[in-house]
């Protein structure tokens, strides 16, 4: 297997642990409760995030643009997982 593919994969085997982690979670934990769209947002947030960060390690970018740029996707992949979950912004999308 290539650095490359060992890279990929890697970047999108944490997203899937943490699928996994929250599925357990809903399953056995008491206070956990999530719905299927509960899901479905957490799977496009981290997948995407990894999608993306992905894309920027394989472009030919200077290290230090492509730690800033991933740096900027984690800090807005936090923001928005924060929003949704407690609502600091105080957005339309925020829980109830």
């Amino acid at each position: 297997m290539t650095l490359e593919k060992q890279k990929s994969t890697i970047i999108f085997a944490v997203p899937a642990l943490l699928m996994a982690t929250a599925f357990f979670g809903n399953l056995f934990v008491e206070g956990w409760n999530w719905s299927l769209f509960d899901f479905i947002i957490a799977g496009v947030l981290l997948f995407g995030t990894a999608f993306f960060i992905n894309l920027v390690i394989r472009s030919r970018k200077s290290l230090v643009s492509k730690l800033i740029v991933c740096f900027t996707i984690l800090l807005v992949l936090a923001l928005v997982w924060i929003e949704l979950a407690v609502g600091i912004f105080g957005s339309p999308f925020a829980g109830s």
